[in-house]
């Protein structure tokens, strides 16, 4: 966090709660987004090893569709699909999450 931006707000009048609430806090989230994106993609893919996602993990049902019908390229390539389409949902999203939030910084190419 910038140190003049903390000053103006208190030059503008802006105290307590409020500077974090309009200040501190959305330039805290602006600069944090493009790391925690990162984290949930990395999470999403991390749950396969960890088996510990709330809803029936994909590689399982994947693996008792292959035990049940022997098709191993079918069921593995169904499961790589659905991370892949997660995958780059939740890039997608983070991208314009990043597109809305970060548009102060400019081009970076």
């Amino acid at each position: 966090m910038a140190h003049g931006e903390v000053e103006a707000a208190k030059a503008y009048g802006l105290t307590g709660w409020k500077l974090y609430a309009y200040v501190i806090m959305p330039s805290a989230l602006r600069r944090s987004l493009p790391y925690y994106s990162n984290e949930v993609i990395l999470m999403l893919h991390s749950t396969t090893v960890a088996f510990t996602a709330t809803i029936p993990d994909i590689l399982k049902v994947a693996r008792d569709a292959n035990s049940a019908t022997f098709l191993t390229f079918q069921s593995f390539g169904i499961a790589a699909l659905i991370y892949l389409t997660v995958t780059f949902a939740l890039v997608g999203l983070f991208r314009l999450a990043e597109r809305r939030w970060l548009a102060f910084l400019g081009p970076t190419h």
